[in-house]
């Protein structure tokens, strides 16, 4: 799964936008302006930074070498994934939607009707 791929696949998510706020090599995947996911857009290894249910990400952490605690946020809540070979594109998929769904999950009950 490329850059183009990943954005594609956020942005079918409904209600999802993205930004720039950083700088021009961070894509941020918002829905309802809260982030859900990073790309950065100048790093030659592709990665995706997501986040993640604190059991979850020690679970994922344990099982696979490409999964890493993000170095931008609160290591409990965010994991980076490095995307290679070795990370199926279901694999991939399945931790971008837990991560939009996390963060739907704390939205307001207005804004989550919305989105169903």
């Amino acid at each position: 799964m490329n850059i183009e791929e990943l954005r594609e696949y956020c942005l079918s998510l409904k209600a999802t936008t993205e930004h720039f706020p950083f700088d021009e090599v961070t894509m941020v995947m918002k829905v309802q302006g809260k982030m859900f996911a990073l790309i950065p857009l100048d790093n030659p290894e592709t990665q995706i930074s997501l986040k993640c249910d604190p059991e979850r990400a020690i679970t994922l952490r344990e099982e696979y070498s490409s999964i890493v605690p993000a170095w931008h946020f609160n290591k409990k809540h965010w994991n980076t994934v490095y995307i290679h070979p070795s990370i199926s594109h279901n694999f991939l998929c399945e931790q971008i939607l837990h991560s939009y769904q996390l963060v739907v999950s704390g939205l307001s009950k207005k804004l989550r009707d919305e989105l169903v």
